[in-house]
């Protein structure tokens, strides 16, 4: 199954940063449904998520947190869910893989990913 026209795809993933539907970032990222942005932050904060969350566009967002997950801190998970939208913390690759497997059933995913460092 492939996604819609304009949905964003991550093609790639390492330590320098992602390939994203044709482009190259390096660094941390925030995949939304129909655009890419440099993620100056990186940290997974409400306050770090402000870019993605101004955009809006989702009601899923995947943190993709380096080699390894961390659990989402109960504060950033209250403050996701009050503007109803949940949250899954995870390895970045599991996070990419994860996010292309939903965007391509239509569903409405935005990721935050740090690269593999």
């Amino acid at each position: 199954m492939a996604p819609s026209p304009g949905r964003q795809v991550i093609e790639r993933y390492g330590a320098a940063g992602f390939r994203i539907s044709g482009a190259i970032f390096a660094g941390s990222v925030l995949v939304l449904p129909d655009r890419t942005i440099a993620w100056d932050d990186a940290a997974p904060t409400i306050e770090a998520l402000a870019p993605a969350l101004a955009l809006g566009g989702f009601e899923l967002i995947l943190l993709g947190l380096g080699r390894r997950g961390a659990p989402v801190t109960p504060a950033l998970r209250a403050a996701l869910r009050s503007r109803g939208i949940g949250v899954e913390a995870m390895d970045t690759g599991a996070a990419c893989r994860t996010y292309n497997l939903l965007v391509a059933e239509d569903r409405l995913v935005a990721a935050a990913l740090l690269p593999l460092v």
